[in-house]
């Protein structure tokens, strides 16, 4: 008997859960409150362990098309002095590091779900939830399905405010992600491909509340939290025409991501700060992870068990590590000056330590299930 699946939201998580189920004979129905799926967000990084489920679905090809690579990582003071270089390409050359627009990811993640049978409802409000016999939660942080399983929760204000901007890309733009960490923010910028550059800037700023990601911004408030950096940051700022702006919350990894018959992927289960580059990509091996345990196990109770005892501990390592970085890139006085040299020593005496910190990340494959 055919199995049948409901998924909430198609963004990165639903569509990619959409594909992989439907690939495996599930039959899949997306609803979508969006009337179409919309140039929305900017950039993502995606590391290796979230390539590894674009090619087990057969989307390399056309994945290698419309992103680029990132051969390293550059960390930089707040004048543009160089700290710590993670020569990605150098030190891992088995792996793939991609940088790719959102909604290009999106549009190829519609096509693959559309084209392996899922049926897409665009338009479709949800305002109470069907009755399914599987009901997948992909409808992220403001998520109708996560009450329900876990209760309401608060969500915690980091005091950290963040800028997302696109900006033509020079010609010269080398294909690789820099970061310039000063006194209480930073700012975060690669090339996207397409002649787009991404733009990621984190301010410290108690007073900001709103934790909606798409709410337009002032590029002159942009450049002026960001006035004193120095490299290329002030020639990119100066560029900048619109801007979107939100803020940061800390919200706890979902106790419970299922009860047997719904469950929960992506930000809907593990909202996580943008300060390790793995929202998209946990949300890629959720939707894999996921698929694979329901098509390998007709007890669905005990599918859906084993997707939250596979995800569950990875994702809260993920989370906590990012929260680290939010920390780390914001350091200041005496701290700061120590910090930094302690990169700058590492980076030059044992160039391969800080990337391989990272390891378990970049080398899980959640297709080897």
């Amino acid at each position: 008997m055919n199995r049948e699946a409901t998924i909430i939201g198609a963004g990165v998580a639903g569509l990619t859960a959409a594909c992989a189920l439907a690939q495996r004979g599930f039959s899949v129905t997306v609803l979508e409150r969006a009337g179409a799926l919309r140039e929305v967000g900017a950039g993502l990084q995606i590391s290796p362990n979230g390539v590894r489920v674009l090619a087990a679905l057969g989307l390399w090809p056309r994945f290698e098309a419309i992103s680029t690579r990132s051969d390293r990582v550059e960390l930089n003071d707040s004048t543009g002095r160089p700290v710590a270089r993670l020569e990605l390409a150098r030190h891992r050359p088995q792996d793939c590091f991609r940088l790719v627009h959102r909604a290009r990811l999106v549009e190829l993640l519609e096509q693959a779900a559309r084209e392996a049978g899922a049926r897409i409802e665009l338009g479709h409000e949800v305002t109470a939830l069907p009755d399914a016999a599987l009901l997948i939660g992909a409808d992220g942080v403001k998520s109708r399905l996560r009450p329900l399983l876990n209760g309401p929760e608060t969500p915690f204000f980091t005091g950290q405010t963040a800028w997302r901007a696109l900006i033509p890309v020079e010609a010269d733009a080398q294909p690789m992600a820099q970061v310039f960490m000063g006194p209480g923010r930073h700012l975060v910028s690669y090339p996207l491909g397409q002649g787009l550059r991404n733009i990621v800037a984190v301010l410290e700023r108690p007073d900001w509340q709103d934790e909606g990601w798409s709410i337009p911004g002032d590029p002159a408030e942009l450049r002026a939290a960001f006035a004193r950096f120095g490299g290329p940051v002030p020639g990119w700022l100066a560029r900048v025409e619109q801007v979107g702006q939100w803020g940061l919350f800390r919200h706890p990894v979902a106790a419970h991501w299922q009860d047997g018959s719904r469950a929960l992927i992506g930000d809907a289960a593990h909202p996580t700060l943008p300060f390790l580059a793995q929202g998209a990509v946990m949300a890629l091996e959720d939707a894999w992870t996921l698929a694979a345990c329901l098509a390998a196990d007709p007890d669905q109770q005990a599918a859906l068990a084993r997707y939250q005892a596979l995800r569950q501990p990875r994702c809260q390592r993920i989370v906590e590590a990012a929260n680290a970085n939010a920390r780390n890139y914001h350091l200041k006085g005496p701290t700061r000056a120590v910090a930094h040299a302690g990169l700058r020593a590492v980076s030059r005496l044992a160039p391969t330590r800080l990337i391989e910190r990272f390891a378990w990340l970049y080398d899980h494959d959640p297709t080897a299930l």
